[in-house]
């Protein structure tokens, strides 16, 4: 009995096209932890608020050292942003800002561009993080908190407000 192998016929669209999928570079995921916040282009002064809590152990440093104003980046957080937060405008002056009690949370936010990023640490005496700066485009942010040690869980509200 004479055995028969069948014969495979690439052509080399096809044979690119799987070269092709093996080493392509995996896309970002634009979702967050907890959610989008969405500040529409009527939006008025009121904050906005949103919950989530802290414990990953991903070092917000490796995302930047340092961020636009050259301030320190630090902390631990999941590798996935924990809010997506979409402007339809610019705003000249906001303010983003962690309330966990207290306890020492850090900031990173990454937009509308990959290059931009603003960090922020303690805000005043409370060990909580804020950023408050100018400048805002329109555009997505990726926003992280974290914490000042790995793996530490901290359940808190950030609160986004336009001045």
């Amino acid at each position: 009995m004479k055995y028969c192998r069948p014969r495979l016929n690439f052509s080399g669209g096809w044979l690119l096209a799987i070269i092709a999928a093996i080493t392509a570079t995996p896309v970002i995921a634009e979702t967050a932890n907890f959610g989008t916040i969405t500040l529409p282009t009527n939006s008025n002064a009121v904050p906005v608020t949103v919950q989530g809590f802290t414990g990953g152990s991903y070092s917000l440093s490796a995302k930047s050292n340092r961020d636009r104003d050259q301030k320190a980046c630090i902390g631990f957080a999941d590798p996935n942003p924990d809010h997506i937060m979409v402007l339809e405008k610019d705003f000249p002056q906001m303010t983003i800002q962690v309330d966990s009690n207290g306890n020492d949370t850090t900031l990173l936010i990454q937009g509308p561009d990959q290059n931009t990023i603003r960090c922020g640490d303690d805000t005043g005496k409370s060990k909580d993080a804020s950023v408050s700066d100018r400048n805002w485009k329109s555009g997505t942010y990726r926003i992280w908190v974290g914490t000042f040690n790995p793996g530490v869980k901290h359940d808190y509200t950030l609160k986004v407000e336009q001045q």
